[in-house]
């Protein structure tokens, strides 16, 4: 960092840091002065024998003696600050207890600063640095402002930006003596967007976002926020503050449909109703969210703006030189810097600038201009028809931009001095240099100087501040390792004395068109004159001269809902009322006895000064407010959410966008019996301050209404106590293509307020529902998660659970003596631990893998619960129903001996049984029950012809040797079924089939199992009891 400490002054400081890239820190730091204008450096030893890192610097901008330095340990476990109040001749070591991101010294007063720190906290410091007091926390970065002098009353007084516990973000102001939360005044009712304050001049400016609409406000000189009324479907996405001096402001709104570009408006001179002067100017997207637009106030000459269009990709440089009234285009040279012809002409040719600021705070933008030197626009760009990226000569104008010269063919830096007597360019380049050009006659011709004997990598320029003399500073490297090189380059031996007034000439201020009143008036300037070689000095002035003009149509624009039906066209373009505009009808503050003036569609530049001529808002007509119904009415909450706990404090917000306020009434019901009315309550904006004690749906409803009309509002507020548990209850085994409840408990009960959020697998969309339960299928067998958030109000909680997908599987149900019942809290937790250890007892006494078993305790009392026998996975499929069937044996077998119990406290022993000995087991496979029943019936109906069939053949003759023989052989082949124990109760389920069984069991639309007797039929008859068994097959 370097900086020359103040005007009228020789001091230098020089900041040097050694950044590692890779720590992401500063290791070493140097800090060296010069108090000859930088012909000397010294280096500053501040701790004697400690190394000390300097993170930054502060200047006071009231008194440039007093200067402060934030010092940081090298571990970064704690800071100090070294105060100076001689230039840095002195320091005096000061340790605080935070770490500085920032200070913000006073506008005005040069002892009190402002300290932000990377917690977000605030101190205050009234005696420069030595002692400090806690401000306030929460604050947002940047968004911290001292008192405005002439505009705030207590010039001790701080805006800032604040999170509030509840996330939301507040503007307040308060006093550095007291900045408690009883203390400070929150100034904007409601919560705004984050980063959105801006105290700038005579205005404050914030901004609210709900139901994705952005609305910005504006406050001039510290009265009440009103909304900034930008035309009605301009549906803005951002909004810069462009400018706000000369009491109106610009701003840069980028509406709906624009992406890189803005539209450029103009206020009135209270910052409310908004014209439109110039659009799509072109905008650049910067890292972290910043945009630069490329808009130029010049600098030196009020109410002259440089601005880059951009119209289906094509970008072109325009120039207004009143406020953006009127726009042209730069007229282009005649001629190049060698003397050839340009061959520019317009209207297919003109001079474009790239108006891009630079990101070294040491060197000049792309365009650079001076207060010091009004009319002097020195600036990189191209001829053609619009502007190319890579091209960068250097052009300069020293009447303001009417007539332009090429000076360069590449890109320069540009310094500044004696009040643009002398301006210094060095070029924009990657490699070293050793030599500068000057100019003495605003660029006509130029000079070199060898500033080094060895060529360096220029960093930067320096001058004094205000550019007032004639000392600068070149500081850069030699090479990419080397220590810094600072050049002194000293014009004043170069001029032999002081200008006087016969040295000086006036120019005249005109636009293009040749036009001397601009702004309504004449403006002439003093300037040297070429064939003086002379210094200007401090003393000199530009000793504007001016004369006030007639007022003529330039000097009025459009008023708000009008636009000009041609913006770059001549004078005589009239303004329209837009569609959506009525020009007749009364503002929406108006109120009854108040008179209004209804627009004739024109209204006069602000700052301009002409005077008598034209007068286009002289047929104002003067009306009367009539009683306005009310309209608009909006009821909001301050804390934002709409769902609130018990007891909470909840503040209600009246606003009415049009209407008679002093003359209705408000009538508001708050849904829990409170009613009241109120007069005057959106003029006021008082808040209605309420708790709901119960919890529920409260509709509050309130109704706006005068003799011309009403307006009504309701919002609904949910009163709900926070979730304090959720339990995901699921069957965790089911069958493939089988409903399966999902059914989620939570903790409290809040009927209708609570939403369910379900994620089935891997699937990241979520079903959502009102109910707490969810009926679903698995369609693929495997592990499937199912996950469940409930939302109630601000609280969400979430429960996971995995669900086992078989194609088979058999059901036992089970159990328990009544003692169990006494002790059964019905919470999750405790089924999970029953359910584990009947498992584990259930595969100790069977020898059975504790992994093929799963006991479920079902929910409630009494206390029951199912077995799940899971088919081992590495088993071929045609033998399972034979180890199946084994261990059901043997588990009915275990439970029936009653060799399954377990301890319970009070000493009882808890005895598993079947819950019907005399039931069977159930087999749960992936079929349908429909489809059994279809193939049932169908079986049947065959069989049913086979046997009249059969009858039929009996009668034919021939057939009867042939049955007996049949039937001799059938009675081989089979034999009665046995009707097992194990084989009668299977419901829903595929046909295990194994080779050595001889009959076939069937499902019923029971669920029982049916068998198929095997009757003595003719031969004829196999293959339909072959294709029986393969259709069961395919079907389940």
């Amino acid at each position: 960092m370097v900086h020359w400490t103040g005007e009228n002054s020789s001091v230098i400081l020089i900041l040097t840091k050694y950044y590692h890239t890779d720590m992401g820190k500063v290791l070493e730091s140097s800090l060296w002065r010069s108090s000859d204008f930088g012909t000397l450096y010294t280096k500053l030893n501040l701790q004697p024998g400690i190394a000390t890192v300097i993170d930054n610097f502060y200047i006071c901008p009231t008194n440039k003696k007093k200067i402060i330095l934030v010092s940081s340990s090298h571990n970064d476990r704690d800071q100090s600050l070294f105060i100076s109040t001689d230039e840095g001749a002195t320091f005096q070591k000061q340790p605080i207890t935070f770490f500085v991101e920032t200070l913000l010294f006073h506008p005005k007063e040069e002892d009190k600063v402002l300290a932000y720190t990377k917690e977000g906290k605030v101190y205050v410091s009234i005696d420069l640095g030595k002692k400090w007091i806690l401000l306030q926390e929460r604050v947002s970065k940047d968004h911290i402002f001292w008192a405005v002098a002439g505009v705030d009353g207590d010039p001790d007084l701080v805006h800032m930006e604040i999170q509030d516990p509840s996330g939301g973000y507040r503007y307040i102001t308060c006093q550095i003596q007291n900045c408690s939360d009883k203390t400070m005044t929150v100034q904007f009712a409601g919560s705004t967007d984050r980063d959105s304050l801006t105290v700038q001049d005579d205005y404050i400016f914030l901004q609210t976002t709900s139901a994705n609409r952005t609305k910005y406000y504006v406050s001039y000189r510290r009265n009440g926020f009103v909304q900034m009324k930008l035309p009605k479907y301009a549906l803005p996405k951002d909004l810069q503050i462009i400018s706000t001096d000369e009491n109106q402001v610009f701003v840069a709104v980028q509406e709906w449909y624009q992406t890189d570009t803005y539209n450029l408006y103009q206020s009135d001179p209270q910052g409310v109703y908004y014209s439109i002067l110039l659009e799509n100017v072109r905008s650049t997207k910067q890292p972290e969210e910043n945009v630069l637009i490329d808009i130029l106030e010049v600098r030196g000459v009020k109410g002259v703006f440089l601005a880059n269009q951009k119209i289906d990709g094509k970008v072109t440089t325009l120039i207004t030189y009143n406020k953006g009234r009127d726009w042209d285009f730069l007229n282009p040279p005649d001629i190049d810097m060698n003397g050839r012809p340009t061959n520019c002409k317009p209207p297919d040719c003109y001079l474009h600038l790239h108006l891009r600021w630079a990101d070294n705070p040491y060197v000049s933008g792309t365009v650079h201009t001076k207060d010091t030197a009004p009319g002097l626009i020195m600036g990189a760009g191209n001829l053609g028809s619009q502007l190319v990226e890579y091209k960068e000569e250097m052009y300069i104008t020293s009447d303001c931009g009417k007539t332009w010269r090429q000076v360069f063919e590449e890109e320069h830096h540009i310094l500044y001095l004696d009040h643009g007597g002398v301006i210094v360019a060095i070029k924009d380049t990657s490699i070293p240099l050793k030599i500068l050009k000057f100019s003495i006659d605003e660029g006509q011709t130029w000079s070199t100087h060898n500033f080094t004997s060895t060529s360096v990598f220029v960093d930067g320029l320096l001058s004094e501040p205000g550019d007032e003399t004639l000392v600068m500073t070149v500081f850069g490297h030699i090479s990419y390792r080397s220590d810094w090189e600072l050049v002194k380059v000293d014009f004043r031996p170069s001029f032999p004395r002081e200008c006087t007034d016969d040295d000086y000439e006036s120019w005249e201020l005109t636009n293009l068109q040749g036009d001397r009143c601009i702004m309504g008036q004449q403006r002439s300037f003093r300037k040297r004159k070429i064939s003086s070689w002379c210094i200007k000095g401090r003393s000199f002035t530009s000793a504007v001269t001016s004369k006030v003009c007639e007022c003529v149509n330039s000097d009025f624009l459009c008023d708000y809902g009008f636009e000009r039906s041609a913006p770059l066209k001549s004078e005589s373009s009239k303004c329209f009322a837009d569609f959506w505009f009525n020009p007749e009808a009364p503002p929406e503050d108006c109120m009854l006895g108040q008179a209004y003036t209804s627009s004739t569609g024109y209204r006069k530049v602000v700052s301009n000064v002409c005077e008598g001529g034209i007068d286009l808002q002289q047929n104002l007509a003067q009306h009367m407010c009539p009683l306005i119904a009310p309209k608009g009415l909006q009821i909001s909450i301050r804390e934002e959410s709409l769902a609130v706990k018990p007891g909470e404090d909840i503040t209600f917000i009246v606003r009415q966008e049009q209407g008679d306020v002093l003359n209705t009434k408000y009538q508001v019901d708050l849904g829990d019996g409170f009613k009241a009315i109120y007069v005057n309550l959106t003029m006021t904006g008082e808040p209605i301050r309420h708790r709901y004690e119960n919890p529920g749906i409260y509709r509050v409803w309130v109704k706006a209404e005068n003799v011309a009309g009403h307006d009504e509002a309701v919002v609904f507020i949910q009163v709900n106590s926070p979730l304090q548990a959720l339990n995901l209850e699921v069957v965790p085994v089911v069958g493939r293509n089988q409903e399966v409840n999902l059914t989620a408990i939570i903790l409290p009960k809040n009927q209708n307020l609570t939403v369910f959020y379900w994620w089935i697998g891997n699937n990241l969309q979520p079903l959502l529902t009102l109910d707490n339960f969810l009926v679903t299928e698995f369609a693929e067998t495997g592990n499937v998660r199912v996950t469940v958030q409930a939302s109630c109000g601000s609280s969400m909680l979430q429960d996971s659970k995995v669900v086992h997908v078989f194609d088979h599987f058999h059901v036992l149900p089970l159990k328990f003596t009544k003692h169990l019942d006494m002790y059964n809290p019905d919470i999750p937790e405790w089924r999970e631990d029953i359910g584990r250890v009947v498992t584990q007892l259930l595969a100790k006494e069977t020898n059975i893998p504790e992994e093929t078993l799963m006991t479920v305790v079902k929910p409630g009392v009494p206390t029951t619960a199912d077995l799940h026998v899971l088919l081992p996975a590495n088993q071929p499929k045609r033998k399972r129903s034979v180890t199946s069937d084994k261990r059901i044996a043997t588990i009915k077998q275990a439970l029936n001996a009653h060799n399954i119990s377990f301890f319970l406290r009070g000493g009882y022993w808890v005895l598993v049984t079947l819950a019907d000995s005399d039931s069977d087991s159930q087999r749960i496979g992936g079929g349908s029950g429909y489809w059994a029943i279809v193939v049932l019936f169908v079986i049947c109906l065959v069989a049913v012809g086979a046997f009249i069939l059969y009858k039929f053949k009996r009668k034919l003759p021939g057939r009867n040797v042939y049955a007996q023989m049949h039937n001799e052989k059938e009675q081989e082949m089979t034999s009665p079924v046995n009707h097992s124990e194990d084989t009668q109760n299977i419901i829903q389920g595929e046909e295990f089939i194994d080779d050595d069984l001889d009959s076939q069991t069937l499902v019923t639309p029971s669920g029982r199992s049916g068998n198929l007797n095997s009757y003595r039929v003719p031969l004829l008859l196999m293959p339909v009891s072959v294709q029986s068994q393969a259709i069961t097959q395919a079907w389940f």
